[in-house]
């Protein structure tokens, strides 16, 4: 019996996850702890409880997305909800044994929270006020899974950085649908312009470092703060109340759509610049190679 991949690939966001592998390289950087021998396996950990996120979120809104997504793979009925959440699970799985092949115990000390934070987002947080206070932690942990429990001090600036930065695509994605709040917008603009000062600047490991970083820096900016800025309050032309011309509305689900998968991918060039600051040119080329891939890739299949 043939088992169709398309649904499997658009139920876990197939092509975002190259935008996830880098987190643990920043990390493993701005630790002085090379991912190198077994500890490769710890970006393809991220990769699987990634997955498992995107398929837990599909199971938790399957009655949401019936209503506003009725494409997507659950509610069109292409895979059963018990079969989605099974995935959830074995990716969760995957991801914690892969975690403590690369790591052993100190590892799993990371990687443990960081399921629990995943699955806590998806089933309790996301309609909550905190939902992208939830979804930081869970990016800001996967920064730390690279450094390993023992050493997560040195890697405090990379995982704020990333937390941040997910913090406000998170709140702006919320108006995918429907439309964005402008407050979500400006939040959104906001926290893309202190990442980018955590990223291009502070201590690096040599003038060439530092100009790297800084180049990654301004390139995420250049690529996520204007879909931002685009997602905000647009000038309405319809009168005003007061028989004015002009007003505002908020950002358009479309304008909103595309700041998100902006967003997503401006995750790359920031964890390439946090790794070509923090020491490895090498490492922040590697993560910025998967950039044009992850633009192709997502042409064909969304990763929102």
């Amino acid at each position: 019996m043939r088992v169709a991949l398309r649904p499997w690939l658009d139920l876990v966001r197939a092509p975002a996850a190259l935008t996830v592998l880098g987190d643990t390289v920043a990390g493993a950087v701005a630790a002085g702890r090379p991912l190198r021998g077994r500890r490769l396996a710890l970006p393809l950990a991220s990769v699987a409880l990634y997955w498992s996120g995107m398929a837990l979120n599909d199971w938790a809104d399957r009655a949401v997305d019936a209503l506003e997504r009725p494409e997507r793979p659950v509610p069109s009925g292409r895979i059963a909800p018990g079969a989605a959440l099974a995935a959830a699970a074995g990716l969760g799985a995957t991801g914690l044994a892969l975690a403590g092949l690369a790591g052993g115990a100190d590892a799993l000390r990371i990687a443990v929270p960081l399921t629990a934070a995943v699955w806590a987002y998806d089933t309790v947080l996301k309609p909550t006020p905190a939902a992208p206070l939830g979804m930081a932690a869970c990016r800001g942990l996967d920064v730390l899974l690279g450094a390993g429990s023992g050493h997560w001090r040195a890697a405090g600036v990379p995982a704020l950085a990333l937390a941040t930065h997910t913090l406000g695509v998170t709140a702006l994605s919320r108006g995918e649908v429907h439309g964005g709040r402008s407050a979500d917008a400006r939040l959104a603009v906001a926290a893309t312009a202190v990442t980018a000062l955590l990223t291009g600047t502070g201590r690096a490991a040599s003038a060439r470092h530092r100009t790297a970083g800084a180049l990654c820096a301004l390139g995420y900016a250049a690529a996520t703060g204007p879909a931002q800025l685009a997602a905000g309050p647009a000038r309405s032309t319809a009168p005003a109340a007061d028989g004015t011309a002009g007003g505002t509305a908020d950002g358009t689900a479309a304008a909103v759509r595309t700041a998100t998968v902006a967003g997503i991918h401006g995750m790359v060039p920031l964890q390439a610049g946090l790794a070509a600051r923090l020491g490895s040119l090498p490492a922040a080329a590697l993560v910025l190679g998967a950039l044009p891939l992850a633009r192709r890739l997502s042409a064909r299949r969304s990763p929102t």
